[in-house]
Formats: C-alpha cells, structure tokens, sequence
C-alpha cells in the first residue's frame, strides 16, 4: 500500500501548524510538525548549556540528536509534546526556543541527524508533513506540497493575540523583529534555505482565514491524490 504524503511549508506564524492538524484529522493521516523537533533539540542543547557552543560541541550534539528522547500524543486538547518523559508543549512554542530552533537548523550536521527521524513519520495511510523544508529536502516525492506564507506583519500580529490570549504581555514591535530576523536567517542558510519548490502550490494566508485555507488547501489536495 502506497504511502501518501502531504508537505506543508512555510515561515514560523504563517498557519501551517493549526492547518497540518486539520489537515491530518480531514484525511486520517498522521502528523509530523518537523519544527518541534527542531525546537525540542534546541531546547535540550540550552538546557545541557551546548546552544552556545554548537562549533566546538557538535560531535556530542549530534549524539544527543540522534538519540533525542521525543513523543508526540495527539489529544482532545491538541497536540502534546514530551521531552525525556517531561511534557514541553508550552515551552517549545515561546519566541525563545524558537530562536533555538532556528540555531539548531543552521547547522547542516545536524539537519542530517535529525533527517531519518523525521522520515520515519511516513506510515500508512499517510502523512502530513509540516515545516520549512518538508518538500524540498525529506519528502521530495510527496504527492502534494504547499508552501503556506503571509507577511511578517501579519504573523506578528497574529502572534500578539495569541500570547495575549494566554495572560501573556506582548509587544509587536519585538516580536516582528525576531520574525524578520528569523527569517532572514531561514531563507539565507546555505542548507535547505526556506522557499517553496518549483511544484508547490503557494497560499498567501495574510487575509485569509483559517477555513478559506483550509478549503483552498484540500481543493487542491484532491487533486493532486486523485491523479
């Protein structure tokens, strides 16, 4: 039975996480979010006090990546993320880790490392893939890609309400500087640089809501599965 495969792309608060899940229970498929697992590596190397050092320590992170102590349950609540036992589900969203991430991904060895987790994912009846380089470098053969943006204001605001949507005191000014730079770093990387591939089917979400793309989404899906 073949395996279909489903790619999601796209810079950090474009929307691709809430519409990966959406898209994975439409279909019955399974779930990777490949950003939490960037996430949660850069987390354990900040917490091992490795972050700052990821030249000089890089055989030992590379140990650490290959053997990362992960788990992803799905819930009536959402998606809940374990590291060595320890539920960081809350922690791995901050701007902070994602800035580790963002770290962690730059580095080509440990791209590699975690590349063979992250293909593992793919079991039928299928999978839905979300990330920054699902379609051009783990799963080149999927079915379908899209590559889901929107503008950096936009994600900034976004991103605003839902800190604030949390108890959390936000401010926009900050947040749309870590952005830029975020991405800034994401597509200047000289590995697996962040854009979409030639086959991609991109989805601006700036003005959209998360139905209309999810409708303009599975239209399209349809198509490329039903081919």
């Amino acid at each position: 039975m073949s395996i279909n495969i489903i790619t999601i792309d796209g810079p950090s608060g474009s929307g691709k996480g809430t519409l990966a899940a959406k898209i994975a229970q439409h279909y019955g498929y399974h779930l990777l979010d490949s950003g939490a697992i960037y996430r949660l590596l850069g987390l354990c190397l900040y917490k091992r006090q490795l972050l700052e050092q990821l030249d000089a320590a890089l055989e030992q992170c590379i140990e650490i990546a290959t053997h990362l102590d992960i788990e992803f349950k799905a819930t009536a609540q959402g998606l809940v993320v374990y590291l060595e036992q320890q539920d960081v589900s809350l922690e791995i969203r901050t701007e902070t880790v994602g800035e580790y991430a963002s770290k962690v991904a730059a580095i080509p060895e440990l791209r590699a490392a975690l590349l063979q987790r992250q293909r593992d994912f793919a079991q039928t009846p299928g999978l839905v893939a979300d990330g920054r380089d699902m379609a051009s470098v783990v799963f080149p053969e999927a079915q379908a890609k899209i590559f889901l943006t929107a503008s950096a204001q936009s994600r900034a605001e976004r991103r605003v309400k839902q800190l604030q949507a949390i108890g959390v005191d936000a401010r926009i000014d900050g947040i749309l500087a870590n952005i830029e730079t975020r991405d800034k770093r994401d597509m200047e990387r000289a590995v697996a640089p962040l854009k979409p591939t030639a086959d991609a089917k991109i989805i601006d979400s700036s003005h959209l809501s998360i139905d209309d793309v999810f409708t303009e989404m599975t239209t399209y899906i349809d198509q490329c599965l039903a081919i």
